[in-house]
């Protein structure tokens, strides 16, 4: 045991508490009075329209993506065909992508005054807009689009590695009573892939919830969107607490339904050949069919864009080089290592904790420390204010009463509450991580160690710390990719004359001037990419 018996129990629970002060905060000001009347204007007005688009958003990008995903799981999970090897990794390199690049690559593309229009007026004839119909990027229809090209890979690798998972004699068996190859997956392969499916889209649908920059480009108004008006342009805390906690109850229900949908489902395979073993050979239509829509998805989804990207960089490389842009490089990578540093601190303390006391308080405090990573940016962002604004309001209230001059905003206005933020929002990731690799570290090896005489701090540092050395340097890359990312959060929260590139890109965007933003979006591609890749690598080594 450490030696300190309570520091050990009470600090797992003191950095838990830090993480979810900001929701239990929200919750408490979203039950308060509303002076402003600002939040009865929204529900006489616009809250409704607001509440339907973000319901069609989610149902639209969860239904467009498991339409993208399936097949090509399926396909290099199960199939053998031209270039599986290489779309098995590369399906999932549209994960490197922040939506809102996407969409503005799709909308230079797409517009009246985009090449695709531009060709087809040349080639048809046609001069004005009214001489032809051409369907609108900047919708609902085209959020929905982006949005699926992006979050696909996350239900895409939970199927593959399901499908990769299973039984093949079960396929066999089904096809040995006389069934097709496709009635057999109806019948086997996707049922048996149900947990993954709901998992997938799961993720999907939160992430759908709390898109901001996509939703906000092509003027789609959701109740994401209505967070940060409500905040920034209306100044109503309490009114953007109301929505918010909307939001998280609209979470809450997701994740409920999926748990109550899957309660009696058990599911228990024996051991012998996998697809992996028994993989069937695609010829003639079938083979070209699956190649065409599997490069076609990783062309539309992340070569276009990337290329697209290339090329505008490339294009404007001496006006985008700048002083600004290497100084906003900095601030982005500097504050993704430090996220991503404490939030692998945190995950060892937690999953630590349950190690060394198993049992339902251990449990409740990784699950209760992971709560942050459901709830989208700009919820974080709001809660985060709320108690940290309260506790800089205080601060200084009690410096001037014993004599002191103020200090102004030192938590609410400075990086700390930033970190905080990203904090709260990432941390999930590297606590799941920590605690996938912890579970392969049989207990024994514990057991052995302290036979020898070792205590619980040396047994951590000196047998479980060199094994999971791959699941923490797994969970540190996860969390900086997504923090290099993260636009609402830092949108919201950033101090004073701080920019990340992700709100740098974001004034481009807003100012429509995609030309300048192609190279700042590049370096978050890249620089999202390599330890993508890394991740990947590690990934493929492991199994």
């Amino acid at each position: 045991m450490i030696s300190n018996f309570n520091f050990y129990k009470l600090l797992p629970w003191a950095v838990t508490l830090l993480l979810i002060l900001p929701i239990i905060a929200l919750i408490f000001n979203a039950f308060s009075i509303d002076n402003s009347g600002t939040f009865q204007h929204l529900i006489d007005t616009v809250l409704l329209t607001y509440s339907l688009n973000t319901l069609f958003l989610i149902l639209g990008v969860v239904s467009l993506s498991f339409i993208f995903a399936l097949p090509v799981a399926w396909f290099v999970a199960c199939c053998e065909f031209p270039s599986r090897t290489i779309l098995q990794w590369a399906l999932m390199l549209p994960l490197a992508l922040p939506p809102y690049i996407v969409a503005i690559v799709y909308t230079d593309l797409l517009d009246f005054s985009g090449p695709v229009q531009q060709f087809l007026r040349s080639l048809m004839g046609w001069q004005q807009i009214s001489d032809y119909y051409f369907p609108d990027i900047r919708s609902l229809l085209g959020a929905i689009l982006i949005l699926s090209l992006t979050l696909y890979p996350y239900l895409y690798l939970l199927l593959r590695s399901a499908f990769l998972g299973q039984s093949g004699a079960l396929f066999q068996a089904a096809r040995s009573l006389g069934l097709s190859p496709l009635a057999a997956f109806f019948r086997v392969s996707l049922p048996l892939s149900r947990s993954a499916i709901a998992v997938g889209l799961s993720l999907i649908a939160m992430e759908s919830l709390g898109d901001f920059a996509t939703v906000n480009y092509f003027a789609v108004s959701t109740l994401t969107t209505a967070v940060y008006d409500t905040w920034l342009e209306l100044g109503s805390l309490t009114t953007a607490a109301k929505i918010s906690s909307l939001m998280l109850l609209a979470l809450v229900v997701l994740i409920t339904l999926e748990n109550y949908s899957r309660r009696k489902q058990k599911i228990y395979q024996r051991s012998g050949a996998t697809h992996t073993e028994l993989r069937f050979v695609l010829r003639g239509w079938k083979k070209w069919g699956a190649l065409l829509f599997s490069w076609s998805l990783l062309i539309g989804a992340f070569i276009l864009p990337l290329l697209t990207l290339f090329y505008y960089a490339l294009s404007y490389f001496s006006e985008s080089l700048n002083a600004r842009l290497w100084q906003y490089t900095l601030n982005s990578f500097w504050l993704a290592i430090i996220v991503a540093g404490l939030a692998l601190v945190i995950a060892l303390i937690v999953n630590f904790y349950q190690r060394l006391s198993p049992g339902i308080l251990a449990k409740s405090c990784i699950r209760l420390s992971s709560l942050g990573y459901a709830v989208p940016g700009t919820v974080v962002a709001i809660a985060v204010l709320i108690p940290f604004t309260n506790i800089d309001l205080l601060l200084n209230q009690l410096l001037v009463e014993f004599g002191f001059s103020r200090v102004g905003l030192l938590f609410s206005g400075t990086l700390f509450i930033l970190v905080i933020a990203y904090l709260v929002r990432f941390s999930a990731i590297a606590v799941g991580s920590i605690d996938s690799s912890l579970a392969q570290v049989s207990p024994s090896l514990d057991l052995a160690s302290r036979s020898l005489g070792q205590n619980a701090a040396q047994t951590i540092r000196r047998v479980n710390l060199p094994l999971i050395k791959k699941g923490m340097l797994s969970a540190t890359i996860l969390v900086f990719i997504e923090a290099m990312k993260e636009l609402p959060t830092a949108l919201l929260l950033r101090p004073f004359n701080f920019e990340t590139l992700a709100t740098y890109v974001y004034q481009f965007v807003s100012d429509e001037m995609i030309e300048f933003a192609a190279l700042p979006a590049l370096l978050i591609v890249l620089m999202g990419l390599l330890p993508f890749i890394i991740v990947n690598r590690l990934l493929e080594n492991a199994t």
